[in-house]
């Protein structure tokens, strides 16, 4: 790691020799640079770095405005991470306060479409001039932390291009890294949603253990986690935000993912989808069915497709479309099949994820990936799905950066000792293993008598 550009101290708690555990300065190892997340918090409003990140905006760029800002962080952080999905290529990356009088900085993030490589790769080439410019770092010093898929598809494209060294690292590991960071370090993170209550905040916490994170991103993943970097892929499904985004885009115009959930807000999936009250009249009390309940993704459209042909037969025509293209999906709206399919894609994840928890008996359920994307249709469907299955015994969590987890994880892992509110990311590591088997343990003895 490069040496401090400027004086750096870190407040540390230590033990008097009353006992009282006053504030001390630890002077800074110049070996060493320090990610200080005391004080950590979620900017709401908008980043005042829009204008540097605008330099690559465009189609095919999300520009994330929930920077979170490290108030007591000063020293210089010479690396970035990239985490390149088969759809997405999430980059996060530290940067000071300019033209403020305030210390510390905050970490930024944004994401790429994939199929727009080479424009993540020339905002992570205006990152490295910055980095340069402002930190005084030099080229050998500059690292780019990569995982995922893409950062073996395209390392030789990134090294070449950015001249800087390029380290992988394990995708799964990199998510576990990153989402036990969200958990335990930073305020209004994690939270429960609900129609009733949309956003139950949970306070950071340490003992997180047992989990299951399940990542939508192009395809799902199911992890379970049971300790500090103990973790294990029990399962999936191909059916995620891949399938989402190719299917309209055969079905619809639209042609980016924000645009395809824009149209599901506008959508009623009774449109095409066949309800149990189409096959009742009304609900299915007896079993726990609403009329509202999907008996049948699409239900509906083959049965309205034929009544529309046999009417062009009879010289009514298909419909009063403008266009061949509408004539094809004649009686459906597009914002329809939007939402219905972004319902049976969501409860199919729901009801897998329910099905793993419960085999491996796991009661918290962590939702990640750019599925979701802070969308309330995906996340009360999922949470919906989990609450149902589990008559409330299971409950499912989300995240504010619920599609980062790879690329704050890749970020973390170039941290030396010593960061961190809990003084070291080993540590706490160390920390949360032995307390782990100590409660397993406990529960060991309890069964025992």
């Amino acid at each position: 790691m490069p040496p401090l550009s400027r004086s750096f101290s870190r407040e540390v708690r230590g033990e008097d020799g009353d006992g009282g555990g006053r504030l001390h300065r630890a002077p800074p190892n110049p070996s060493d640079v320090k990610i200080n997340v005391e004080g950590a918090f979620i900017v709401d409003d908008e980043s005042p770095f829009s204008e540097t990140k605008n330099g690559a905006a465009g189609e095919g760029v999300y520009l994330e405005n929930k920077d979170i800002r490290l108030p007591h962080h000063t020293a210089v952080v010479s690396h970035v991470a990239v985490d390149i999905g088969g759809s997405l290529a999430k980059v996060v990356y530290f940067s000071r306060e300019p033209n403020s009088v305030l210390e510390g900085g905050r970490l930024n993030f944004l994401n790429f479409e994939t199929e727009r490589i080479d424009l993540c790769i020339d905002f992570l080439q205006q990152l490295k001039q910055k980095q340069l410019k402002l930190n005084g770092s030099t080229p050998g010093q500059l690292c780019v932390m990569a995982t995922g898929g893409g950062a073996y598809k395209f390392y030789d494209r990134i090294k070449e291009a950015l001249g800087v060294e390029i380290i992988r690292e394990d995708e799964m590991e990199c998510l576990i890294i990153g989402l036990d960071f969200f958990i335990t370090e930073i305020p209004g993170e994690v939270f429960a949603y609900s129609e009733e209550e949309p956003m139950q905040f949970e306070e950071p916490r340490t003992d997180i253990y047992p989990y299951l994170l399940v990542n939508i991103g192009s395809g799902v993943s199911m992890v379970k986690v049971a300790g500090p970097r103990q973790y294990e892929r029990v399962g999936g499904t191909s059916l995620g935000g891949g399938t989402f985004w190719g299917i309209l885009s055969l079905l619809t115009g639209a042609r980016t993912f924000d645009e395809m959930l824009k149209m599901a807000e506008e959508g009623d999936n009774s449109g095409v989808d066949m309800l149990v009250g189409d096959i009742y009249g009304t609900g299915y009390a007896k079993i726990g069915l609403k009329s509202t309940t999907i008996a049948s993704t699409f239900g509906k459209v083959f049965k309205m497709k034929r009544e529309a042909e046999r009417n062009a037969e009879d010289g009514e025509g298909l419909s009063h479309a403008d266009s061949e293209d509408d004539a094809e999906l004649a009686g459906f709206r597009v914002e329809d099949m939007s939402r219905s399919l972004l319902y049976a894609i969501s409860n199919n994840i729901g009801q897998i994820a329910y099905l793993q928890s419960e085999k491996h008996g796991l009661r918290h359920i962590y939702f990640g990936g750019s599925f979701i994307r802070g969308h309330t249709q995906t996340m009360n469907t999922l949470s919906y799905a989990i609450r149902f299955w589990s008559n409330g015994e299971k409950e499912a969590y989300f995240l504010r950066h619920e599609g980062y987890l790879g690329a704050v994880g890749a970020f973390l892992k170039r941290q030396p000792k010593n960061w961190g509110r809990r003084n070291s990311l080993e540590d706490v590591d160390l920390h949360r293993l032995v307390s782990w088997r100590e409660q397993a343990k406990a529960s060991s003895s309890k069964a025992e008598t």
